[in-house]
Order: structure tokens, then C-alpha cells, then sequence
């Protein structure tokens, strides 16, 4: 039985999975508010990090809020934004 996350996450038993494969809070949150049927659907056509410029990358790093970015090199970006 799934441990009570509180009204904020919806699906108590797959915010434990993501928790325990090492997902942070936040996003394993979010994923587990998402609808399953719908969730493996969704999808946009962004290119993939790798065709981005660096300065592209920092901007999407800073939306979401990752700390140390502007020493990051384009590398370390992807990576920092694909484990977020």
C-alpha cells in the first residue's frame, strides 16, 4: 500500500517508484500527477539538446531554476537539463 503524499500528488504508489529510482521531489511530482493513459503520448518536436546553442541552453536552465549554469559548458548543460 502507497504511503499518503497529501492532496498535492495523485498517484501515491508511482511518486514512490520515481522517488526510489532517485527522481527529485518535484519532478517525480509532476510526473505523477500526470494522467498515465495520456503521459507516454505527449511529446513536442523540440530538437534534441546536442542542436542547441549554449546560450539557448542557459535559458532553459535558468526557466527551470538550475543552480551553477553559467559555469556549466554546453555538456554539462544537456546533462543538468535532461536530470532535472
Amino acid at each position: 500500500m502507497a504511503k499518503d503524499h497529501g492532496p498535492s500528488v495523485k498517484d501515491d504508489e508511482q511518486y514512490e517508484k520515481l522517488r526510489e529510482q532517485g527522481e527529485s521531489k518535484e519532478k517525480a511530482a509532476r510526473i505523477a500527477n500526470t494522467d498515465r493513459s495520456t503521459a507516454g503520448k505527449r511529446g513536442g518536436s523540440s530538437p534534441s539538446y546536442e542542436d542547441w546553442s549554449k546560450d539557448d541552453l542557459e535559458q532553459r536552465a535558468r526557466e527551470i531554476g538550475i543552480d551553477g549554469r553559467s559555469k556549466m559548458d554546453k555538456g554539462e548543460l544537456i546533462d543538468a537539463l535532461r536530470n532535472h
